[in-house]
């Protein structure tokens, strides 16, 4: 009789093999958007051995993938340029059809609270957007805040067609990204939002590349945990990055470092590493473009988030990598959130539209230090970045430049424009050796391109 029962198990356990459903990923679904002009991959799972058709609305062509031993399968598919709405069908043993799906640009938009920050927090710039945000053109994907300990083959969320309504819980910086881009390209634009806030770094970073550095090791080992954010490494990384590297996608956009503010000596080789990861998971070495942190008292000694923010900066001569400087646009320094997340936006369309999508015209990039040099008693300063002339945003004079002598003690500097430099000195310096400008953590000067730009802060001492 057990013997009976036993062999009854056996072949209803292989029935159900047999007959197993094709299923699909969350982030492979109708109202989606796939990268345009690309080999992108469709991906899931049926029975062992199990043969899986495809028949997309742009070619003729019948992809054919058995699942391997694992009930994995996956197949490669040729992108024409941006258009749709197609369907896709996908039969195995069953059937499933996608709708609406679009061919564009795919952009990733991760960090923590300031990439998060949408009306769900307050924010009122999304209310106005609101009623104004119906637009076939975008999409949105949501990721469900997860963590895991190892990498996983899914996660939560759904594709949806952007509306005023879903868009008032949606990263506001990544929406205002991707309608700049829609309107300027005319390209569909898909939106993985995919942030928590709070977190560190780390936690968006492969555990064995922080584990198998001594210094990022010991960083990480510093952070403090929370109620309300993780802190291991690798476990947002696992849960809500890790499932999306199948997918092709234009880029990154990249808005955290708040929380690494604390240990800003290791920011730089942690988020270039991080960087290095993801694109070593996507196979691809896509554009990765970041917001650097804004002034905002940290109650500490007043200079650790401008360290960051030199980290940062450090960073952004990374391959691929842009950084948009946004000192100018705080309006209240003792706000972690600034509420412009509109301009913001722009500055990373711009990034994005200049670099990725070749438009020209664009003033992108905020000048940078470049060099300096002593002449009599002052220090000129010269810029990178400058396609015309310095200005002061509002015409009085420049502030947050300071200068030293040879005793290192740093005291602020009458700073004069002259065309595309500086010349800072200060009668009490005679022979001044070293220059900071914005160099602490709330400093928001008014020194800006011609072309609007805020200048980066920088130090000539290390």
């Amino acid at each position: 009789m057990k013997k009976n029962i036993c062999l009854f198990l056996l072949f209803i356990s292989i029935s159900s093999l047999v007959t197993a459903s094709v299923k699909l990923p969350a982030i492979i679904g109708s109202h989606m958007v796939l990268q345009q002009k690309s080999t992108v991959k469709l991906w899931g799972w049926a029975s062992p051995g199990e043969k899986v058709k495809i028949n997309v609305g742009w070619d003729t062509t019948t992809y054919t993938v058995n699942a391997n031993r694992g009930a994995k399968w996956v197949s490669e598919i040729k992108t024409p340029t941006a258009g749709g709405p197609y369907s896709i069908t996908i039969k195995a043993s069953n059937q499933i059809v996608l709708e609406d799906v679009l061919i564009g640009e795919v952009w990733v938009c991760s960090g923590q609270s300031n990439m998060e920050w949408s009306a769900d927090q307050g924010l009122q710039q999304s209310k106005d957007e609101s009623p104004n945000a119906t637009n076939n053109q975008i999409r949105f994907f949501y990721v469900a805040k997860s963590t895991a300990e190892f990498p996983q083959d899914d996660l939560s969320g759904k594709w949806v067609v952007c509306n005023p309504e879903d868009m008032l819980h949606f990263s506001a910086v990544g929406y205002f990204f991707g309608k700049e881009i829609n309107a300027k390209t005319n390209y569909p634009v898909g939106l993985i939002n995919s942030n928590w806030g709070g977190t560190p770094a780390e936690v968006w970073t492969p555990s064995d590349v922080v584990q198998n550095d001594n210094d990022l090791k010991a960083a990480s080992e510093k952070l403090q945990p929370s109620a309300w954010w993780p802190y291991v490494n690798g476990h947002c990384y696992n849960a809500m990055i890790y499932p999306l590297t199948n997918l092709s996608i234009a880029g990154v956009i990249w808005y955290q470092g708040e929380s690494n503010v604390g240990t800003h000596y290791g920011y730089e080789k942690l988020f270039t590493s991080m960087i290095d990861s993801w694109r070593k998971a996507w196979g691809k070495d896509f554009p990765f473009y970041f917001v650097q942190i804004a002034p905002y008292t940290y109650g500490d000694d007043n200079i650790n988030g401008a360290l960051l923010r030199d980290a940062q900066t450090r960073a952004s001569y990374h391959s691929k990598t842009g950084m948009v400087v946004v000192s100018d646009l705080v309006s209240d320094i003792k706000n972690i959130h600034p509420i412009d997340k509109i301009n913001v936006s722009k500055r990373l369309a711009n990034y994005a539209l200049a670099e990725t999508y070749g438009l020209n015209g664009l003033n992108y990039k905020s000048p940078v230090y470049r060099a300096h040099v002593a002449e009599k008693g002052k220090i000129r300063i010269s810029f990178d970045h400058v396609p015309t002339t310095l200005m002061s945003k509002n015409g009085a004079p420049l502030t947050d430049f300071y200068v030293a002598g040879e005793d290192n003690k740093f005291v602020p500097a009458e700073a004069k424009i002259e065309g595309k430099t500086v010349v800072v000195s200060n009668k009490e310096v005679k022979d001044p050796i070293a220059v900071r400008f914005g160099f602490n953590n709330t400093a928001t000067p008014n020194l800006i391109s011609a072309e609007g730009l805020p200048v980066n802060l920088f130090r000539t001492d290390k």
